[in-house]
């Protein structure tokens, strides 16, 4: 991974470090999904890289609310531009 994406992809976990550590404490565990949704944010930005892996993210966090069912819903997986077709 080039200096530039890695540095893209901290600063785009860093909301999300802030959140664990100052917020998410003070606050019961809500999220409807496994793994939660910061998790899955810090899984996506990892393997998506920090454009489509903060997408991916905040699809996932307007999913979580108490009409939706959850349950396990993991990070996709990584597909090949030609398997697309």
């Amino acid at each position: 991974m080039n200096q530039g994406k890695r540095l893209a992809g901290q600063i785009v976990k860093a909301p999300v470090h802030f959140y664990r550590k100052a917020i998410s404490p003070w606050k019961p565990p809500t999220c409807r999904f496994y793994p939660t949704c910061s998790a899955y944010a810090l899984e996506a930005i990892e393997r998506h890289g920090p454009a489509k892996g903060a997408w991916l993210a905040a699809k996932r966090i307007g999913r979580c609310h108490p009409f939706h069912p959850g349950g396990f819903d993991p990070v996709p997986d990584i597909v090949p531009a030609d398997a697309e077709k």
